[in-house]
C-alpha cells in the first residue's frame, strides 16, 4: 500500500474512533438525563431498572455518573 494511501486510511480511522466516542458519550448523558428525570417524576431505581432491562443498582451508578 502506498504511503499517502496508507496515512489517509489511518486518519479516517481516527476519525471513525473520535465520532465513535463521541456519539457514545452522548447517548450515556441522553440516558443519564432520562434516567434522572423519571427519578424526578417519581420513579424508583427498581421501576426505571425494570423499564429499561437494568438492574436497580447499575441505574443508580449511571445517575451517580459512574
Amino acid at each position: 500500500m502506498p504511503k499517502d494511501a496508507k496515512r489517509k486510511a489511518l486518519v479516517e480511522a481516527k476519525r471513525a474512533q473520535l465520532d465513535y466516542e463521541r456519539a457514545i458519550e452522548a447517548a450515556r448523558e441522553a440516558r443519564r438525563k432520562s434516567f434522572a428525570r423519571a427519578q424526578k417524576a417519581g420513579s424508583s431505581l427498581a421501576e426505571i431498572g425494570e423499564a429499561v432491562g437494568l438492574h436497580r443498582s447499575r441505574v443508580g451508578e449511571i445517575l451517580r455518573g459512574k
